[in-house]
């Protein structure tokens, strides 16, 4: 088979090269393994949130079979997220493959198509430690670009309200506090069911908090389970459990090294929306998490081109649910 005919086989079409993508070893971040994101498919590249101001009032005594006091038709505000569009490539020229055949193989396929997982592998990595970028963003509101600067969405700005923000007194009763931190996430969600609590700390705020009296105290405690596993994956204190996250790009941690972060365990207010890739044969279908395609150089031969793309919209629906802590002064 010539060489630049190995890319039109059906093992490189773009249903065999997202299948493959998809099932590349997964390396997720943190975030990703605890499940904070339900995730989903979306046919549009525009996501629809609708809010419903719920209500709870005291409901008035009224006579049996008498007219009962009414409610008003509550009142919906719907808001446009454009989803980001993510993409990012690698091109294969001739000479990569010139010369290489696979063990046993007597044809380039292949070879070929070690060359293609590599590269599969490699761009898939990327895409996750991006997303998980974008749900860090997303817990704590503000979702960056790649530059660490440039601003996607603000969710405080787009649903017009304000962070929740606690300080932490670690010489003093940090217990009560932990309590006063909880009870804010409890105001702000209602009814929505929460089964726990966690704190995905930078290395100042966590290093002072593991330092603290009180803290030490209780656990000594769980001093021989904790000595046996890395503290900094969790201890549980004060009803919340304290993680020391790891993770950065480009040197910058994805949490602020003397910051923590309060988040509701067991709720719906995260969530991972993917959008359709730009292709032809993927307009109006579901999205998926990643998708591939191969190009080749029509005119010269001399190239293939692997391209790979996500469509995600990590959010946080519920912004005030989540609380920035920081380290009294």
């Amino acid at each position: 088979m010539p060489l630049i005919d190995v890319f039109r086989d059906d093992a490189f079409s773009t249903v065999s090269l997202t299948d493959a993508i998809l099932k590349a070893p997964h390396k997720p971040g943190r975030i990703g393994l605890l499940g904070l994101f339900r995730s989903r498919g979306i046919t549009t590249t525009t996501a629809v949130v609708e809010e419903k101001n719920g209500r709870l009032s005291l409901i008035q005594t009224s006579p049996r079979g008498g007219p009962a006091s009414t409610i008003g038709q509550e009142k919906r505000t719907a808001r446009s997220f454009l989803v980001p569009h993510l993409e990012r490539e690698s091109t294969i020229m001739a000479d990569e493959v010139q010369n290489v055949r696979a063990f046993g193989s007597e044809n380039s396929l292949d070879a070929v198509q070690t060359i293609i997982n590599e590269r599969l592998a490699d761009l898939r990595a990327m895409h996750e430690v991006t997303l998980e970028y974008h749900r860090a963003g997303a817990i704590k509101g503000l979702i960056l670009d790649a530059d660490g600067a440039t601003t996607i969405y603000n969710l405080f700005t787009e649903f017009g309200i304000a962070q929740q923000t606690a300080e932490l007194d670690v010489a003093t009763d940090v217990r009560n506090q932990c309590v006063d931190i909880q009870r804010l996430i409890e105001d702000e969600l209602g009814a929505e069911p929460i089964s726990g609590y966690r704190a995905l700390c930078g290395n100042d705020f966590f290093d002072a908090l593991l330092a603290s009296d009180a803290v030490k105290d209780s656990l000594k405690y769980q001093e021989s389970a904790l000595l046996r596993t890395d503290i900094r994956a969790g201890f549980e204190y004060g009803g919340i459990t304290w993680e020391n996250y790891r993770g950065s790009v480009g040197g910058v941690g994805f949490f602020a090294s003397g910051e923590a972060y309060v988040l509701p365990i067991g709720t719906n207010i995260f969530a991972t929306y993917f959008a359709p890739a730009d292709f032809l044969e993927t307009v109006n279908t579901v999205g998926l998490p990643v998708y591939a395609k191969i190009a080749v150089d029509e005119q010269l031969n001399r190239w293939a081109k692997v391209h790979t793309q996500s469509n995600p919209l990590a959010i946080c629906l519920r912004p005030r649910g989540v609380v920035k802590v920081t380290l009294a002064t």
